[in-house]
């Protein structure tokens, strides 16, 4: 089953001298399972592309459907919920709530979503060990180091039952052997069903995913399987 579809986005900021192309009639489809890498150099669209597939942008034209519901038509309301519940989404830059500790801040979307503290905490502590963290749950993120904090924005992006899994540059601030242990828990997401889209420079993480969409000016210019590294040999079997 296709989980995200866009359908011909374009997206414009600024008018007249000002006006800015950041996306120009792109089409892509990510199916449950699949892990889709997008590159391209700076500038090219890449994070505009994964803000209008979590429904955080409005796209200027064209259809965006997850599950294949439309994001058009749905009120602000029912978009919070669907990201809530059915889109993890890993930021550059984090954004971790500084008055929440490491479990807490994992296990509030699952809270939010009206799950039970004690099982929604448990799920939070399990997805934080897998990524190596269980000693650091009752640290805030004032405590922990850049690259812990981006392994508990993972952790918070995977956790609960998502069908779909966007992160921007998820191994940025992380050394080698963490980046691995990241890559994964996103391989095991898709493998279990989710469908997943990283953004990424770095063709060694490229390699863990089933298809490379580029981007150049904010068109799709070529897609592609990823040149097998040793990271893909890592990877769970499909």
């Amino acid at each position: 089953m296709t989980v995200l579809e866009l359908r011909e986005v374009s997206k414009v900021y600024g008018d007249g001298p000002a006006e800015v192309h950041a996306l120009a009639d792109v089409s892509m489809t990510v199916d449950d399972g699949e892990l889709v890498a997008v590159m391209g150099p700076s500038g090219s669209g890449k994070s505009t592309l994964l803000t209008i597939a979590g429904t955080l942008e409005e796209p200027t034209r064209g259809q965006v459907l997850v599950g294949g519901a439309a994001v058009s038509g749905m009120s602000r309301n029912d978009r919070a919920r669907l990201r809530r519940r059915s889109i993890g989404y890993v930021f550059q830059d984090f954004n971790l709530l500084a008055g929440l500790t490491a479990a807490e801040n994992v296990s509030l979307p699952l809270e939010l979503d009206g799950m039970p503290g004690k099982p929604a905490r448990a799920a939070g502590l399990r997805a934080l060990e897998e990524l190596g963290l269980g000693e650091r749950a009752a640290s805030f993120p004032d405590e922990l180091s850049g690259g812990e904090r981006q392994r508990v924005a993972i952790a918070r992006a995977v956790v609960g039952e998502r069908r779909l899994l966007l992160a921007d540059e998820p191994s940025g601030a992380l050394d080698s052997a963490n980046g691995e242990a990241v890559m994964r828990l996103i391989r095991a997401a898709c493998h279990s069903g989710v469908g997943g889209v990283v953004v990424t420079h770095d063709a060694q993480l490229a390699s863990w995913a089933d298809r490379v969409v580029f981007l150049r000016d904010g068109r799709v210019v070529d897609q592609t399987a990823p040149i097998p590294g040793p990271e893909s040999l890592l990877a769970p079997e499909r």
